[in-house]
């Protein structure tokens, strides 16, 4: 192995082992709590090692976020393969996604710190754009089929999304004890509710 090939993958393993540290940290102390000198002092190097990899702490929550939509976009794949109509790929995917955050409770935080990420956001990583794509596929099928044409497949796809996320938020962020059945029937009254629209 020449001189590059060698720096070429100390500087992967470096990236890792930074990526793998603060991911411990969020998982410990909350994204909120991570920070350069915190992910420094894990791996046991200077806070200059840091910024040769990442250009702050942004970036490293930034692929932190990708990580996680990839993970929950291979949860929408798999679920929407279980149906072949728009109304039924559009139910499984709510679930999944449902499913994914409560299993995943860290990722999802990590991914929704600010909120529903913004267009630049979603420019910067290409697992939101295959999100995007995922859940606009039957949104379209659904118009396409339905008696309003002329509605807005991105104003859909926002209303689906915003909906969804409020939904998980308010059991996610709350302090009272979640209510699994009442959850999945306000779920499916969303889902029931959001598919009735596009007949209207």
């Amino acid at each position: 192995m020449g001189i590059v090939e060698r720096k070429e993958r100390k500087k992967a393993e470096m990236r890792k082992a930074i990526l793998e540290a603060s991911w411990e940290l969020v998982l410990r102390q909350g994204w909120q709590a991570l920070s350069i000198r915190k992910i420094a002092d894990a791996i046991e190097y200077s806070v200059p090692v840091i910024y040769d990899h990442f250009a702050n702490k942004e970036a490293i929550l930034l692929e932190l976020t990708r990580r996680g939509f990839q993970n929950l976009n291979d949860r929408l794949l798999e679920a929407r393969a279980k149906s072949e109509t728009p109304e039924g790929q559009i139910e499984a995917m709510a679930a999944a996604y449902w499913k994914f955050a409560f299993e995943n409770e860290a990722y999802y935080q990590v991914m929704y710190g600010l909120g529903i990420p913004s267009c630049e956001t979603v420019n910067r990583i290409a697992e939101l754009g295959v999100f995007t794509d995922l859940i606009l596929e039957p949104i379209k099928k659904l118009i396409n089929a339905g008696s309003k044409p002329q509605t807005d497949p991105f104003l859909k796809l926002h209303t689906f999304w915003s909906m969804l996320h409020g939904l998980v938020s308010i059991n996610m962020m709350g302090t009272g004890e979640k209510k699994e059945e009442m959850n999945q029937r306000v779920l499916q009254d969303f889902i029931c509710s959001f598919l009735l629209g596009f007949k209207g």
